[in-house]
């Protein structure tokens, strides 16, 4: 297996085997001569829009403040100790969905977003943890990291920002353009900015169970095959009016004990939860609406391509994209598969297609899911 400079020079097997929940990793240089991929007036441009999640936080006087997007202006460059965290950039710019695909080594249905953090000089966002994996890229500036293995993680009450109460800190480093930090969840870290900087967060998704198993639960709802109704022909007169009986509890639940999920409906809420777009997340249709023939035509010449807000898996003979689910055959599954993880299509490939994945390409193009390459 191929040694990635991205990982300081060990594989990707090594560092998931030695690093990944494990403990941090250092990497001084893992992307060299890296520049920031957005300048710092594109990013304020980027948090005027709605469709945009950020957050502005001040620390004055030592008060913390936090303030959500979409916001018009941006405090005084000259003001120190505040920040910008913007979510989801990846959905926005190329650029920077092709740096997070870097990370690809970790499967699509971990990974969640490349955030970054502006600060002026000393902003940050406090000592915390995470409940996730991060990769912590430095594109601009150099911010110093305070990290730490406490397990004491409680946080300072009445807070806007999950602080950490107790802060330890083990081993600092400063981390300067191309430099990268890995951090395993719940590992203590505070990020202090030394000048204007930017640090480029790529984090990967945690879902708890407990949302999961509400989140199954209520998908299972239309799948739910209870016939008859309650009935007791051998109820006897009752002694206390007011009392649920036990043969009537074990009436109920030998029938909700009735219900049973498969591995095949756990794979299909897991596909169709993990691609379902974030709330916020809009798909704009074509500005040209084509019709089969004609996006056809310029899809066998150019290609086709996932939206950069499109998340699209695959599970067995299932195929999954934005909350969507569908079953195909072993040759259109090739083909979707082919789109799902290289996220494009050539015409060739596109030459070759079945009718029905030719009508579904359509139909993803023309609900923006889909682009023409």
């Amino acid at each position: 297996m191929k040694k990635l400079t991205l990982l300081g020079g060990i594989t990707a097997a090594e560092f998931l085997r030695d690093y990944w929940h494990k403990k941090p990793l250092l990497i001084r240089q893992a992307i060299p001569d890296f520049q920031p991929l957005l300048t710092r007036d594109e990013l304020f441009e980027l948090v005027q829009s709605e469709d945009v999640e950020s957050r502005l936080i001040t620390h004055v006087k030592r008060v913390w403040n936090m303030d959500n997007g979409p916001f018009e202006e941006m405090p005084s460059l000259t003001q120190k100790d505040w920040t910008l965290l913007v979510q989801g950039v990846n959905l926005h710019d190329e650029a920077v969905d092709a740096l997070m695909r870097e990370f690809s080594f970790i499967p699509d249905a971990r990974l969640d977003d490349l955030m970054i953090s502006y600060a002026t000089e000393t902003g940050g966002v406090g000592a915390h943890f995470d409940s996730y994996d991060v990769f912590l890229l430095q594109a601009h500036g150099h911010r110093r990291w305070r990290i730490g293995a406490q397990t004491d993680l409680t946080l300072v009450d009445g807070m806007p920002l999950k602080i950490l109460k107790n802060f330890q800190p083990e081993e600092e480093f400063i981390l300067a353009p191309g430099d990268m930090l890995y951090l395993p969840p719940q590992y203590a870290h505070e990020g202090v900015a030394m000048d204007e900087c930017m640090t480029y967060s790529i984090g990967f998704r945690a879902p708890s169970y407990q949302e999961l198993g509400e989140a199954f639960l209520e998908s299972m709802i239309d799948t739910i095959d209870l016939p008859g109704r309650y009935a007791d022909p051998d109820l006897k007169p009752a002694k206390h009016p007011a009392e649920i009986s036990s043969a009537m509890l074990s009436r109920i639940a030998a029938e909700l004990n009735k219900v049973r999920f498969t591995q095949e409906d756990i794979a299909l809420f897991v596909g169709e939860y993990l691609s379902e777009p974030k709330a916020q997340i809009y798909f704009d249709a074509p500005e040209e609406n084509l019709t089969r023939a004609r996006f056809l035509q310029n899809a066998k010449k150019r290609g086709v391509k996932l939206s950069l807000k499109s998340l699209m898996l695959h599970r067995s003979n299932y195929v999954f994209i934005n909350g969507t689910s569908f079953e195909v055959g072993d040759e259109d599954l090739a083909v979707l598969k082919q789109l799902a993880n290289a996220r494009h299509l050539s015409g060739t490939l596109i030459t070759t297609s079945s009718d029905d994945v030719l009508d579904a390409c359509h139909t993803w193009y023309k609900d923006g899911w889909l682009l023409l390459g």
